[in-house]
């Protein structure tokens, strides 16, 4: 029996996602978390194999002893994430983790810090249960985008010279990086696109690495230098 604990900031997601668990007979929910500084007591008491989490509906409330401590409320669950290890201890259960947008550099930075398992938020019933045993069995898994964008590129053979291609931003990415350019924050963006303002983190992150850029300043430069945006 995989022993599974739920971390989500919204009771309906908890539901929704004990409801998948419970219809997999080799799994169990032993319990059910919304915020995050209580999450290293439940698992000391309970012993989960495997932490579902959830990443949308968090912020940042307080700092105790340099670690900081999630509660439910719009912002993304990444700032705990990131001190995952740091907080629960060597050996803890495996940790998958259910994002809004599972491309990124950003990803690296959780693996690194110990989750075990990224899905998209839509993932299917059987996708989660499936990522839930596998982790369980001390697998990592990834969505194959995510896994590819992770990769280096191939080597270009050769005898095939590369051949030059501006980076591949998508329409709303553009949209981001023309307000950077025009020096309107995060909470502007958000506002003026009608998006929150993790997912405009998302894309910032997205378009700067797609532009290899090492700042914002930069991937504005680069996008002008390219007729991606006008300045």
């Amino acid at each position: 029996m995989i022993r599974v604990m739920i971390l989500a900031a919204s009771p309906v997601i908890r539901a929704g996602l004990a409801a998948v668990l419970a219809a997999d007979p080799a799994m169990e929910v032993i319990g059910q978390q919304a915020r995050t500084d209580t999450v290293a007591a439940s698992i000391a008491a309970l012993h989960p194999d495997v932490v579902l989490a959830d990443q949308d509906g968090y912020r940042e409330d307080s700092t105790i002893d340099g670690t900081r401590w999630l509660v439910p409320e719009s912002a993304p669950l990444d700032p705990f994430l990131g001190e995952w290890e740091r907080i629960i201890g060597p050996g803890g259960p495996a940790l998958v983790v259910l994002v809004e947008n599972a491309h990124g550099a950003w990803i690296t930075s959780l693996l690194r810090e110990g989750t075990a398992a990224v899905l998209p938020r839509d993932a299917t019933a059987d996708a989660i249960t499936a990522t839930v045993q596998a982790v369980a069995a001390g697998l990592t898994v990834l969505p194959r985008e995510t896994l590819r964008a992770l990769l280096p590129p191939p080597p270009i053979a050769r005898s095939q010279p590369p051949q030059p291609s501006l980076p591949s931003l998508t329409a709303r990415e553009i949209e981001v990086l023309q307000l950077l350019a025009e020096g309107v924050g995060n909470k502007t963006i958000a506002r003026d696109l009608g998006i929150s303002d993790h997912t405009v983190k998302f894309h910032v992150a997205s378009i700067m690495t797609k532009l290899n850029a090492a700042s914002r300043t930069e991937a504005v430069t680069l996008g002008a230098r390219l007729g991606l945006i006008l300045l």
